[in-house]
């Protein structure tokens, strides 16, 4: 087989995927190596998973929320089409999609062993003519309790592959795959702990946002418990015992759910210099700091940039025209929103928690925006308008925007609500594009739809 490519691309996810499709689309020849499935982990145990888990408990809930309606939830019939979203776990179409865009496959665990050279385990060393982009994503972190190895705890990947819902199910952490999982399992028939030692969930996001979410998952039964962790983890006959302060809860499965870090322990990061199991840090174009020439890049979670699967694809994109430039000797843009530069990542990144109901945010929270110097003016108002009220009876939402005063535009943007997901893009717009409030009054909203919203705000703003 050949083993010299002008780009070797290590790490298969949908960032590494995307890192290969344009560096090939720039005229250079690409390897892409992968370990596990190729397609990665938002395809098979992550994003993709969890949403169709979720999905029809929301669509359940839409409807109920609507006079005249009935729906039920069919768990096996939900399992099933999670099931047909992930392929069963077969990435031969994915693999058909790669090696039809040119792109050459090689199965096995790539390793850097120095300078445009990586090593696939059991297999041949591959040389890069031009560059190696590490796309090797995160791993899932597992805290210190006693007992815990003790006992098979479920990760990310074992809650979203599951084939039925336990009939107890303990959720340790309250971030994005706590809280959506929590309550994909409580509609799906569990019967939910979850357990956070901060003093709400989502703690990243406004204050209001975990606040409303936690209030919709205790109304639907899950038992959210606050300001509280676990302090030891023991076998109990077929079941867990989880010692919570002064009690004992008892439940069938456990899901630990503390977070990820970046995926640098075992991919040779140390050959060049650079430290195992830290986030491999890059500049905007996505080169890799702290190694001599210009040759290793890296994207996607790996970085601990923007660990989301939509910033990691496109900061792939950037790495990958970057690359292209400097092998054709083109000059470099890496001003703000320049074309080799993935300014995004520093203050427009967009994010959605697919809970019900979801929260939809890009930008800065308040905190955040002042913490960075901005002098901002905040407005929240209830999305309470003819498209809301039409969405749904009894429709309960609640919107923000952050606002730098000294220039009237727009730096964070929050909607909790149900299908507000759908509003982010055009808030995504208006950060990025720094769109003066000003304009942003000529931008009409249908009428009546939930993007009313946006006239309620600038209309609370300029009172």
């Amino acid at each position: 087989m050949t083993t010299e490519f002008d780009v070797i691309v290590v790490g298969a996810g949908p960032v590494g995927e995307n890192a290969a499709d344009y560096v090939h689309r720039g005229g250079l020849s690409v390897a892409l190596v992968e370990a596990e499935l190729v397609g990665g982990e938002c395809s098979y145990w992550a994003c993709i998973p969890s949403k169709a888990l979720l999905r029809t408990g929301h669509a359940a809930a839409a409807l109920r929320r609507l006079p005249g309606t009935t729906a039920e939830v069919d768990p096996a019939a939900v399992f099933a089409r999670r099931d047909w979203f992930t392929g069963r776990g077969d990435d031969s179409g994915q693999v058909k999609w790669a090696e039809g865009a040119g792109i050459t496959v090689i199965r096995g665990r790539g390793r850097l062993t120095g300078e445009k050279t990586v090593a696939i385990a059991d297999g041949p060393i591959l040389t890069a003519r031009h560059a190696v982009i590490l796309a090797t994503g995160s791993v899932p972190v597992r805290p210190p309790i006693p007992g815990i190895d003790d006992v098979q705890v479920w990760g990310s990947r074992e809650a979203t592959s599951a084939k039925e819902a336990p009939p107890r199910l303990g959720v340790l952490g309250g971030g994005v795959v706590g809280t959506e999982l929590a309550q994909a399992f409580q509609r799906l028939g569990s019967q939910v702990t979850l357990v956070n030692r901060g003093d709400r969930l989502l703690a990243s996001t406004e204050p209001f946002a975990g606040e409303r979410v936690a209030a919709a998952l205790r109304a639907e039964g899950v038992d959210v418990r606050l300001e509280q962790g676990i302090d030891a983890v023991a076998p109990e006959g077929d079941a867990i015992a989880l010692t919570i302060g002064d009690e004992t809860v008892v439940v069938d499965r456990l899901l630990v759910a503390t977070g990820r870090r970046p995926a640098s322990s075992d991919i040779g990061v140390e050959t060049v210099g650079l430290e195992p199991g830290k986030a491999v840090a890059t500049d905007d174009s996505g080169l890799v700091t702290g190694v001599a020439g210009e040759w290793l890049y890296a994207t996607g979670d790996v970085t601990g940039r923007a660990p989301l699967t939509h910033q990691g694809k496109y900061a792939a994109r950037i790495a990958a025209a970057a690359i292209v430039a400097r092998v054709a000797g083109k000059p470099i843009d890496t001003s703000p929103y320049g074309e080799h530069a993935a300014t995004a990542d520093h203050g427009a990144v967009p994010q959605v928690v697919f809970t019900d109901p979801e929260v939809a945010a890009v930008g800065r929270t308040e905190e955040q925006a002042r913490a960075a110097g901005l002098d901002v003016r905040v407005v929240d108002i209830p999305i309470a308008v003819a498209g809301s009220s039409l969405h749904a009876d009894g429709y309960d939402g609640a919107a923000r925007i952050v606002v730098d005063t000294q220039r009237e535009v727009l730096v964070g943007v929050t909607f909790v609500g149900q299908d507000v997901a759908e509003l982010l893009h055009a808030a995504t717009i208006a950060v990025v594009g720094e769109v003066p409030l000003a304009r942003l009054w000529h931008a009409v909203p249908a009428f009546p739809t939930i993007s009313e919203v946006w006239l309620r705000l600038l209309e609370a703003y300029r009172a």
